[in-house]
């Protein structure tokens, strides 16, 4: 009894094994079939997904296109400027303003530094502010404007608060500018 206790012991570790085996080949087949009838479907949503965010993108960009052909023509005549836009910088957590200058005294408001600028986010009332490094001072121009150049300044946007396609406003002393999408 005690001789055939070895070759059962190996024939039941034999079929173990063999069985382990073929359970583990089996679920690699399975995991492979359901990865292959997987794989276009998660590609599927992927493009589904890219598509959605073009179309985003393209509305946003379309609605800041048509608040500078409706509002434009107001800033160019009255304040002697043309807002070209305000777009996120340094991963979000800034966003510039971009402004040419079309009448210099008209629009020295913007270019002086005594007079504080903000942007407002009209969705939550967030108010961001231009920031004054140690050795530069505010990130916005100081000097006289000059027709024809294209001036920005910068606001911080502490935790991303303000996102593309969302709505500003610019304030910079009595000059206001409303519902400026952010591109």
């Amino acid at each position: 009894m005690h001789g055939s206790l070895p070759g059962l012991t190996f024939k039941l570790l034999a079929r173990t094994l063999a069985s382990s085996f073929f359970m583990g080949w089996m679920l690699s087949v399975a995991s492979l079939i359901t990865l292959a009838a997987v794989q276009p479907a998660r590609a599927a949503l992927e493009a589904k997904a890219t598509a959605a965010r073009k179309a985003a993108d393209v509305a946003v960009a379309q609605r800041a296109t048509n608040w500078r052909s409706r509002q434009g023509l107001y800033f160019k005549r009255n304040w002697g400027v043309e807002l070209i836009g305000v777009h996120p910088v340094s991963s979000g957590y800034m966003l510039t303003l971009r402004y040419r200058i079309l009448d210099a005294e008209k629009a020295k408001v913007l270019n002086d530094r005594n007079t504080k600028a903000y942007l407002i986010d009209e969705a939550t009332g967030i108010v961001l502010a231009v920031p004054a490094l140690e050795n530069i001072g505010e990130l916005r121009p100081g000097s006289t404007p000059q027709v024809g150049r294209n001036y920005f300044m910068v606001f911080g946007n502490p935790g991303k608060v303000v996102k593309v396609g969302n709505t500003v406003s610019l304030v910079a002393g009595n000059f206001r500018a409303d519902g400026i999408v952010v591109d």
